[in-house]
């Protein structure tokens, strides 16, 4: 498979999940996929400052990628909230 049909089929696996990511005012750009077949997203949006986010990555992203393009290892993002950071918000629909 060639690079150009790998980040397509992840880019479509990633459609699959952003009408839930943007209900909560969120989106991930897709960035790269390393050597080792890890797929490189940043969090957008209230994705980024929000504590439940490394859940989300984990548990929405990385498994809706996983079904699609099933070859990939994992997902990271370049810029992940830490649960204690002082600016992290939750999302209003968990409040």
């Amino acid at each position: 498979m060639n690079t150009k049909e790998l980040h397509q089929r992840i880019e479509t696996a990633l459609d699959s999940i952003r009408p839930y990511l943007e209900a909560d005012g969120g989106n991930v750009r897709f960035l790269e996929v390393d050597s080792n077949n890890v797929v490189k997203l940043e969090l957008l949006g209230s994705c980024g400052s929000c504590p439940m986010s490394t859940m989300t990555l984990k548990a929405g992203v990385e498994e809706a990628i996983k079904r699609v393009v099933p070859e990939i290892e994992g997902v990271e993002a370049i810029n992940l909230t830490s649960p204690d950071d002082p600016n992290a918000k939750l999302p209003e629909t968990m409040m």
